[in-house]
């Protein structure tokens, strides 16, 4: 395998252990705030999805298509305090853009060759992700860091713990 499959993979188990956590979440459920100040889930799965895009098309413009600009306006940091539940798409609208946009993520790994890992990313992302094989393996970690979220928001709901 090589270092590129492993970072591929590993995002897609990642993508698949959210989705699991997730999976008998209502769209009513994405609401729930684990406590005061903190984002519900429709708002961390939508930032999921535009993080994957933005986080990408930083380090190659054009790399990933742009989800549509109504879908995009829903997930900002000024809408993160949004309790309405006609404002967000409804979950299967949400994961289906998620969806989407961690497959391409996920070929867009897999074509990396080993020199690839280590071109430098610039600008404003390189104190945090200084090269691509950087980048490529925070993506795992980022989805995982939101699913330990979405973890709490199940206990919240008395739903069986998973993992």
């Amino acid at each position: 395998m090589t270092p590129a499959e492993l970072l591929a993979d590993n995002l897609s188990r990642t993508f698949k252990m959210m989705t699991d956590t997730l999976a008998d979440f209502s769209d009513a459920d994405l609401l729930v705030r684990p406590c005061p100040g903190a984002n519900h889930a429709a708002w961390q799965l939508g930032h999921l999805a535009m993080a994957e895009v933005g986080l990408l098309n930083g380090v190659k413009e054009g790399s990933l298509a742009t989800p549509p600009a109504d879908f995009a306006s829903k997930f900002t940091k000024e809408t993160s305090s949004n309790d309405d539940p006609a404002f967000f798409p409804k979950k299967a609208a949400i994961l289906d853009q998620f969806t989407k946009t961690n497959n391409a993520v996920v070929a867009w790994i897999k074509t990396l060759k080993p020199a690839d890992l280590d071109q430098p990313i610039t600008g404003r992302m390189a104190a945090f992700v200084p090269t691509v094989g950087h980048l490529a393996a925070m993506l795992s970690g980022h989805v995982m860091m939101h699913t330990g979220q979405f973890q709490v928001i199940r206990r919240k709901l008395g739903k069986p713990i998973l993992f």
